[in-house]
Formats: C-alpha cells, structure tokens, sequence
C-alpha cells in the first residue's frame, strides 16, 4: 500500500491524502489554507492537484473526515478539473453543498451522504466510518482496509465524554479494528504538545452561564468560529435560559447556522434568532450576538466593530465581548490589536484563558497515547501539523513502545510504501502550493510574489521616453513617476537628476544601435538603480518604457 501526502505535514491546513493500492486511488480530504503574511495579495491557498489529475482514471473517490475548511475548501477548485465522487456525513455534505453552490458545480458534483459505521467500497478499498469527536459534528475516522492491510487515519479529534451533542468518540469501535490488526496509524498532531486531555466543550457552557449572569445589563457579543456548532448551540441555550434574543453577524456563520439549522444539528427554540438588521428594536440587555472574527481576521464582522466600520453593530461602553477562542500561532498580535480597539470604545473585552471560554477541538497526550494503545498499529505516522507537532507526536509513539523505525515523519510531496516488511519513503509526487488570487488559480507563483514583496518595501519608478523610429532620436521625455519611493515634490532635485542620468544613458545608447530598445532599457534601469541606490540605499523596481514613434 502506497499513501501519497498532498497537504497537511509540517503546516497547519490544505489536508489531502492520497492513497494507492494495485490500481485503485482514493483521497481524503481536500482543504485550504489562509495565506501567512508574506503572501501579498493571496486570498487561499490549495494543494497542488497535478498528481490527482495525473492519476484520475485511477481515483475512485473522495471520502471526507468532516467540515472545516482546511479539509472541505479546497474540493470545488478539485472539481472544476476533474469530477470526483464525494462521500461524507451529512453535515459535512450539506457544508459542501453550500461551497459547491458558490462555484455553479453543485448540479453536477457527485455526492453522497455516509454514516459512522457504513462501508464505502472504492475500487480495491473497503473505508469504514468511525465516529469521533471534534469541535464540529458528524466527524469521523476512516478504517481503510485492503489486501496489503488496514490503515486507521483519526482526522481532527479528540475524546469527549460528555460531548454536546450526546455521542462519544467510538473507542469500542477503533479497539475491536486494533483487535484485528492495524498496519499503520495516522493520526492529528495539532496538540501533541499539550500534557493531559483536552476539555470537555460542556466546561465552555458552563463558563457561558456565569459570564452571561456577570454582564447584568449590557448586551452581549460573543466571536467563535463560524463552524463551531457546539458552541453556537451553548450560546444560544444560555441566552434562551436568561430572555436574551440572538442576532449573528457574518455570512459564514449564518451559512453554517442555516445549513446546521435545516438538517437538525442544532435546536434553535422559535423566534429566538433575529436579524442583525432588526437589532435597534430590542433593548440592549436583551440581545446576544454571535459574530466571527475571533482570530482578528482584518474583514470579519468583529474587527469591523473594533473599528467602528461596521454597517448595523456600534460598540460602546455598555456591550461585553467575549472571544470564545483562542489565537492560532501568529495571530497573537492581530486578535490583541482587536482587543485593543474595543477597549478604547469603552467595552469589557473576555479573552484569558482563565475564564474558560474556549477549549480545543483536537487531542492532547494522553488522549493520543489511548489512541495509539486502543489500534496497536505496527506503523506509525503524525499527521496534521508543524514539525515541532509531528516531532512530539513521534516522541509520545516511542514512549508507548512503538520502534522509532517503524515511524515515519513525512513532508507533503513524500509517497510512503508499507509492507509486512518495513515502512519507507519510496519517492516524490508534485505536492506544492497553488495560490488563488481574486478569481485566477495558480496564475500569480514566486515571481510574482517577489515582485509584490519587491514593490512594498522600496516602491516604483518608471521611466518613459518616446523615440524617433529608425534613427533613435529622443522626441520627449525620460518622464519620471514613483509610486511608494519617494514623496516627489519633496524630492524635485533627485528626480531632476534621476531624469539627466536616464537621458545621458538612453541618447548614448541609441546612438551606438538606434534599434536595440531592449538594451537601451536595460542600460537605462542599471544606471537609474545604481544612481538611486547610491543616493538613497534604496532599490525601487525600475521599468523603463520607451516607445518607438
């Protein structure tokens, strides 16, 4: 048996695994990511998809794990180049649906609707759906069984045991499979970091009760993530419980709210939920609202309230925010810059850890370690996650007495073989990262992001000049334009003598070869770069434009 990592090693988001046996393909998952900062411009990030689309008379199907966006975002760009069978829980199908409509592929995307315990057969492969628990219903586990053997792969997880929607993670299940042998367990690394178990998401509720209580008369706002049903849920039964009305700002969330609404994942009691456009007619102290914007996202319905840009929500003193989450790493700084702005508005801002608004949707230690004793695989292997996740994943396998070689800590790109003999890393797949930048996919790549990166730290000059056609007389110009280099009416001289230099260089170089405009440019943008650099220690991008008259 071969698996194929096309996202989600030594990362956090874009999951999509690929596995081979004989000739039968089927994948699971197919997620984005949300760009870093250094990504100018980049709206999401997606798998490469070129070894599926290499391999697509081979591929039976996708079999989904559950319904975040760094396992559901990327499928409808999947499905543009080649329509792939979708099998999933029915949450999860419904969240597809939503992504599919947005794209016009939803009449034609093959979908079909599975349960914890039911068998998809694909090709040479028998996958099993186990029922865990995660910070979104209907998540599940895959036993994926062939003739070379069974491969456990958890997906997010982690073990509630009193979970809000009444069903626990299946642990007779995943130990009656480990019972019968396992080749090889994947499993979520996100806090493999983290000593002892992770809260139940029943503490949060409990916390919401209090907080609710303590903000007396003011109206209450309260930022989640949109997909976090459980939670949704808790709010909206506290605020049932106290006469409060909730409204909830952000499309994702209404999304989710909607399609988890209609399908019967959450009790919304009658005429509780009001629209955000109707929020003046209600007091104050009797509204909650449920908003996104949690991780300081700079477009989401919170930063637009920290910073009084928000169409229908005006804080002020008399409102009490809760940020029920907590930052992912390298949103420190944005979610407190948020923080900060509502409580200069005069708000009480929620957000320590000690208020016990947010517990994790993954699995600590212990929890992994259960895991690991209830497969009893023969291989292992970390997923979901940064090295340091993957390295201490790996750590907590050889302190349960998995043999350190028979663990392997893949990167995306890697194609691993199992035998009864050994694991190993067999080769490479094409596994980088395509870009999506408004509505282009994979049209802006290193150079253009250079050139992005380029232009925001030193700016542009450009430099235009017309030419006589045939003799290389100079018509008009060089005219000089900058744009984020130097403010020009204070910089007249500079410019002036940027201006000389592009003329000497251009009129010499013409008249060496009057039709060389190609060389006449580069002479003049090495002359303009050298002249500026030494007057500024500055290096602008330079693009010359000469026009033959």
């Amino acid at each position: 048996m071969r698996i194929a990592f096309l996202g989600g090693l030594n990362e956090v988001g874009k999951n999509m695994t690929l596995y081979e046996y004989k000739d039968s393909m089927f994948l699971v998952d197919c997620g984005l990511a949300f760009p870093e900062p250094d990504l100018l411009g980049v709206d999401l990030v997606l798998p490469d998809f070129s070894y599926v689309e290499k391999n697509i008379d081979k591929i039976k199907g996708i079999v989904v794990t559950h319904g975040h966006e760094d396992h559901i975002g990327g499928l409808a760009y999947l499905l543009k180049t080649a329509n792939i069978p979708i099998y999933s829980t029915k949450l999860t199908i419904g969240l597809i649906e939503g992504k599919l409509k947005e794209h016009n592929l939803l009449s034609s995307a093959k979908l079909n609707v599975v349960k914890p315990g039911d068998h998809v057969k694909l090709g040479d492969f028998d996958v099993e759906l186990i029922h865990v628990n995660h910070s979104i219903p209907d998540a599940v586990a895959l036993a994926i069984r062939c003739a070379g053997g069974t491969v456990v792969q958890m997906g997010d997880f982690k073990i509630d045991t009193t979970p809000i929607d009444g069903e626990p993670i299946d642990l007779n299940r995943l130990a009656q499979i480990g019972t019968e042998g396992v080749f090889c367990l994947l499993s979520d690394s996100t806090n493999a970091e983290r000593p002892g178990y992770t809260e139940s998401e029943k503490k949060v509720g409990e916390s919401f009760d209090n907080l609710f209580r303590r903000a007396g008369n003011r109206r209450i706002i309260v930022a989640t993530f949109a997909s976090n049903i459980h939670r949704v849920q808790q709010i909206i039964n506290t605020a049932a419980a106290l006469g409060r009305k909730v409204a909830l700002s952000g499309r994702s969330l209404e999304n989710v709210v909607a399609v988890a609404k209609e399908l019967g994942y959450i009790d919304v009691p009658e005429g509780i939920i009001v629209n955000i456009d109707m929020l003046k007619r209600y007091p104050e102290d009797k509204m909650v609202i449920i908003t996104t914007g949690s991780q300081g996202e700079p477009m989401s319905a919170l930063t637009r309230m920290a910073f009084s840009d928000h169409r229908r929500v005006e804080v002020g003193p008399n409102d009490y925010i809760i940020i029920s989450a907590t930052p992912i790493p390298g949103n420190e700084k944005t979610v407190g810059k948020v923080v900060n702005e509502l409580m200069k508005l005069g708000a009480e801002v929620i957000y320590e850890k000690m208020y016990e608004v947010h517990v994790s949707g993954h699995a600590c230690q212990e929890e992994l370690k259960m895991i690991m004793n209830l497969v009893k695989p023969k291989y292992f292997i970390p997923v979901h996650g940064e090295q340091k996740h993957l390295q201490k994943h790996k750590l907590l396998a050889e302190s349960i007495g998995i043999d350190s070689k028979n663990i392997i800590i893949a990167d995306n790109g890697d194609l691993v073989e199992m035998s009864d003999k050994a694991i190993k890393v067999a080769g490479t797949v094409p596994a980088g990262k395509v870009f999506v930048d408004g509505s282009g996919v994979g049209d802006v790549g290193n150079i253009v992001l250079r050139d992005r990166k380029h232009l925001s730290e030193d700016g542009i000059i450009i430099i235009a000049a017309s030419i006589e056609s045939g003799s290389g007389y100079i018509v008009s110009g060089p005219d000089i334009i900058t744009r984020g280099f130097v403010y020009v009416k204070e910089a007249e001289e500079l410019i002036e003598e940027a201006k000389a230099i592009a003329f000497d260089t251009l009129e010499d170089r013409l008249m060496r070869a009057p039709n060389d405009i190609m060389a006449a440019k580069t002479k003049v943008r090495d002359a303009v770069s050298s002249f500026v650099y030494e007057r500024t220690r500055r290096s602008p991008m330079i693009v010359p434009i000469i026009m033959e008259v």
